[in-house]
């Protein structure tokens, strides 16, 4: 895997459809002790709407030991086929054929957690983007789709339960205590939805019944340790099904959905066709060991895989290209479920945060990329922020430019339409033209190109004429390899406030939306009384960025007042904004901070709002992350916005320190838990305002939290708690990190926790206590969460400490790059992305980055991390 050589690239121009198909496979897989046998039983046929003559069969196949290969019961011999690098070539192949092979393949040595492997006591699978192949020899690609049939042997005691695809077949018992069962999945897949699971698990079972009357059987898997975790996430897909029914029309087709839980796993979950493989983090949770943001986290990806039954199952990519087309189609259905569940505005916020500090930030770096990306060379670098994200907002903006009736019509024509094929984004934006009468050639532009697109708002008020004109221009920033994009057609919801904070557009909710499509255009309102404040971009109705010279004044008027509560935190974050980076720029010394006139005024009233959501609230009152500020800078001076970002929340909690307490008393929770979004709102605003208390650095301040911390009420309060202390130079934070370690030392998602918090922890040592973790017991460098949870926690969530002037941050973590590389490529080209932006920095640390980067080519890397290490080196 490991290479200094150039690696191949894979073009979406060179796209051809697959010389033969696959109609139906059988798999017979015996698990054993040291290797597993898989013997395929393919059902092959050239492929019609390909124009090529070849008589050439070429399979996928990485690692495989070969045992045999037969076409229609005719074992092959040497002058038949040849295997070559990752691949078998099967020479004069007829038309239509069976094609059988047996194979040895070692889960228990596969440490890249892709393909079969072994997580704890249990064998699961992984095939998305490309792991199939590691399994067995097969036409490895999205637009090859296939009816499965699995038989799975293995030990009765170890591994008394056996799942795959589809719906229960049949089981028996074999002789030496062996036993089998077979899966039979009806419904056409490409094979990165295959899924095997065996091992020693307990469920919880519950059911749903469709709206047409049909009954499927839910089940959850887990270790038996873990069996009390699972309502919630059991409660989540009950929800999303009655939801999906109800939003799309869409019912569940067959008759079992299982969810098994698994601790060494990539990503957040896997959406194979009724096997759906999580991530532990996102199924386990009860409210001593889960916080609310857990269990949000649980209800979101619960959904997302189960929306990909229709969304990616069911309706696949043409190709890896496509991959927003399940993706971001199915992060736009997940994120409007969880709106429906809790409060919409509130997540608006979550989704908009993600996407400015992470997405925007991604298309503003070298490894900038479409949504529908034009070339990669290794696929799994492009599960990014751009594709999901970004591609959810693109999703978004054409279902709010065909309204709600339109947009379900035109996703009921997608769904009749294209229902068991392989297809691409135009298929889909197709659909979307058909039902409305759009064009979408100039909607396009969203999937082809890179970068975000600026918008710039002037306006001018004639009290004469009682007319208000709004000139509004689009550019798109420079972006290395990409023409410069034409016009985009960007939705533009727009509110005029007036002085009183009533809207003044007579539209449904006060909001229009605007439709800008050439590069400067202007939007005339007449029998305007007064001039009004404009409340731009509502609901963040495009992923751009905006800019519009508000006055301090006219911010602090749409946070009290807008309609609109994505708009309201909106204006205070350009507030947050504005006053830190003034204050950073100043790089005063003594960084004294200045607040502009009304401000303590405003965050007061903001408050004490008792007709506000607290969920909404807590928000309002949160100061921007360092990471957004940091994109707001020409050049990052990451100490002077963390010196500044103190200064102001210390500034704002002296002033108003009597109120602060106040509500963080009124929000103290004396019920039991509930996991509501009403109680989780509370919790919210009361540990924000907990985070400002302790700002004041006094006995009483400290004695707040460490109460807090030792009522042991939640994990949300006590994690909270925790984490102020341990940024502390507080001497009860030594004991408190042994309390809370000793008490869930046997709960390795709780142990991430206490990881994640000494990570981040902005102390001159923070370096040296993550590289003393390293050593603890609960650490593995093999477990992907554990990786995140202390590497990933310090170098993506860590910036004052990761980015220290003396760069041993950066050494640090091409150290451990390197380490991962050696058996998880994947997971070490996640890491790698903290050394992307090294332009953004001063010239001593620029060079410090690009060294940690040059190292990394140096020593030989997987081709996941030279993609991206190329990339960014190569950006200047």
């Amino acid at each position: 895997n490991m290479s200094l050589n150039q690696p191949e690239t894979t073009y979406l121009a060179d796209y051809q459809p697959p010389v033969f198909l696959i109609k139906h496979v059988e798999l017979h897989i015996v698990v054993q002790e040291q290797n597993t046998l898989v013997r395929s039983t393919l059902h092959i046929q050239r492929n019609p709407q390909a124009d090529s003559t070849d008589t050439t069969l070429c399979l996928d196949g990485i690692g495989l030991q070969h045992h045999w290969a037969a076409i229609d019961d005719q074992r092959l011999t040497d002058k038949h086929y040849s295997i070559a690098e990752d691949q078998l070539l099967v020479h004069q192949v007829p038309d239509q054929f069976i094609f059988s092979s047996e194979v040895q393949i070692a889960p228990e040595t596969n440490q890249a957690l892709e393909g079969l492997y072994r997580s704890g006591s249990m064998l699961c699978t992984q095939c998305e983007a490309e792991g199939f192949r590691r399994i067995t020899w097969y036409i490895d690609r999205p637009d090859v789709m296939a009816t499965f049939e699995v038989r799975i042997d293995a030990n009765k005691t170890r591994y008394p339960v056996l799942l795959s695809n589809g719906n229960w077949y049949k089981r028996g018992n074999l002789p030496a205590g062996q036993h089998y069962v077979i899966w039979k999945d009806p419904i056409p897949k490409p094979c990165y939805l295959f899924a095997l699971v065996a091992g020693d698990l307990h469920y919880i079972e519950n059911r749903h019944i469709t709206a047409s009357g049909r009954y499927i059987r839910l089940r959850i898997y887990v270790e038996q340790e873990n069996i009390d975790k699972c309502s919630h996430a059991m409660l989540a897909l009950q929800q999303a099904m009655i939801w999906d029914e109800k939003h799309y029309g869409r019912e569940y087709d067959l008759e079992w959905y299982n969810i098994v839980a698994a601790n060494d796993f990539n990503s957040g979950a896997m959406e194979n066709k009724g096997l759906n493989i999580f991530n532990a983090k996102y199924v386990l949770a009860q409210p001593d060991t889960a916080t609310d943001q857990d269990y949000a986290g649980i209800e979101g990806v619960i959904a997302h895989e189960y929306f990909h039954n229709w969304t990616g199952n069911r309706i696949t990519c043409r190709d890896w290209f496509q991959l927003s087309l399940k993706e971001g189609l199915t992060v736009y259905r997940d994120q409007t479920f969880s709106a429906d569940q809790g409060f919409s505005s509130v997540k608006r916020i979550d989704d908009v945060r993600l996407l400015r500090t992470h997405q925007f930030a991604e298309d503003a770096s070298p490894l900038a990329h479409p949504v529908r990306p034009a070339s990669y060379i290794e696929i799994r670098n492009f599960y990014t922020a751009t594709v999901y994200e970004k591609g959810a907002e693109v999703v978004r903006m054409q279902a709010l430019l065909l309204g709600p009736e339109h947009y379900r019509q035109a996703m009921d024509l997608y769904f009749a339409r294209h229902d068991g094929q392989a297809v691409t984004i135009e298929d889909f934006m197709a659909c979307m033209a058909e039902i409305s009468g759009r064009d979408f050639r100039q909607f396009k532009h969203w999937y082809q190109y890179a970068g975000t697109p600026e918008i710039q708002v002037t306006d001018h008020y004639d009290p004469a004429t009682q007319t208000y004109r709004l000139d509004i221009t689009q550019q798109h920033p420079e972006i290395a390899g990409q023409t410069k994009p034409p016009a985009y057609l960007i939705p533009i919801a727009l509110g005029l406030m007036d002085a009183q904070g009533n809207d003044m557009l007579d539209e449904p909710a006060g909001t229009k939306l605007l439709e800008l499509h050439q590069t400067k255009q202007s939007f005339v309102f007449n029998d305007l009384p007064e001039r009004p404040i404009p409340s731009l971009l509502r609901g963040f109705s495009a992923p751009v960025k905006l800019t519009y010279a508000y006055t301090d004044a006219q911010m602090m008027h749409l946070m009290a007042h807008d309609t609109d509560g994505f708009n309201r935190w909106d204006a205070a974050q350009t507030l947050w904004v504005k006053t830190i980076l003034q204050t950073a720029q100043a790089n005063r010394a003594n960084q004294t901070i200045e607040l502009p006139d009304g401000l303590i005024a405003a965050f007061r009233s903001a408050l004490l709002d008792e007709t506000e959501e607290p969920a909404l609230t807590a928000e309002v009152l949160r100061l921007p992350s360092l990471d957004y500020l940091s994109d707001q800078m020409e050049e990052v001076d990451i100490d002077a916005l963390h010196h500044a970002r103190q200064a102001l929340k210390t500034a704002l909690a002296h002033a108003l320190q009597a109120e602060i307490i106040t509500r963080y008393e009124q929000m103290a929770e004396i019920a039991a838990y509930q996991a509501s979004a009403l109680a989780a709102g509370r919790r919210s605003l009361k540990n924000n305002l907990l985070s400002y208390i302790a700002q004041l650095d006094t006995e009483a301040a400290w004695d707040l939290v460490i109460t807090q911390y030792q009522t042991q009420h939640n994990m949300t309060d006590v994690l909270a708690a925790l984490t102020l202390i341990v940024n502390s130079e507080h001497q009860e934070r030594q004991t408190l990190l042994h309390d809370f370690a000793e008490r869930w030392k046997t709960e390795p998602l709780v142990m991430d926790k206490w990881f994640s918090v000494q990570a981040r922890a902005t102390r001159p040592d923070t370096l040296e206590q993550v590289q003393r973790l390293m050593q603890h017991p609960a650490f593995s460098l093999q477990n992907p969460n554990k990786v995140r949870a202390l590497i990933g926690a310090y170098s993506a969530g860590n910036p004052v400490c990761f980015h220290a002037a003396d760069g041993r941050g950066y050494h640090y973590l091409s150290q451990q790059v390197q380490a991962v590389d050696q058996f998880n490529p994947q997971i070490a080209a996640r890491l790698v992305r903290g050394l992307i932006r090294w332009e953004r920095y001063d010239s001593a640390r620029q060079l410090k980055m690009q060294a940690a980067l040059q190292r990394l080519l140096t020593v030989g890397v997987s081709k996941d991390v030279y993609e991206i290490v190329t990339r960014s080196i190569g950006a200047k």
